[in-house]
């Protein structure tokens, strides 16, 4: 019995390093040829790679890297923290001046790369825009 479908079927897409992609944007590079930039500002990021073409508008690293940048900080700070408090005696004002500081610089140093390091593994498991067969409206439109 012959089986009719209105959906084509498509080749399986090659599978994507998602470590090496990681890597790349950690790194603020494509993912896919390590060439190109993923950002062109400090947070914003470009709508597709200047050298090969990829596509990045179609991202959804909104949300989640200032929870992953907050992780990582507030558990390097407060275990900073609580080891100099009992190992030193330092003033009060020198605790005031020197944590919220760290952490400023801190969270800035670390924040492009954390969301980099997801557009990348977005685009390493076709994840939302990145997925040619998936879901139309997950990639916006180009047309007004």
């Amino acid at each position: 019995m012959q089986e009719w479908s209105n959906v084509a079927k498509t080749e399986p897409l090659p599978e994507r390093n998602w470590k090496e992609a990681m890597m790349r944007g950690m790194h603020c590079r494509c993912p896919n040829c390590n060439q190109g930039k993923i950002f062109k500002s400090f947070l914003k990021v470009n709508p597709a790679c200047e050298v090969c073409g990829e596509r990045f508008d179609g991202h959804r690293a909104d949300d989640m890297p200032p929870y992953i940048t907050i992780m990582i900080v507030g558990h390097i700070i407060v275990a900073a923290n609580l080891f100099f408090e009992r190992s030193a005696e330092w003033p009060m004002w020198w605790h005031m001046a020197l944590w919220p500081t760290l952490t400023i610089i801190m969270t800035l140093a670390i924040m492009q790369p954390v969301k980099g390091a997801l557009i990348a593994y977005q685009w390493a498991l076709r994840m939302h825009g990145f997925d040619p067969h998936g879901d139309i409206h997950a990639m916006p439109s180009a047309a007004p």
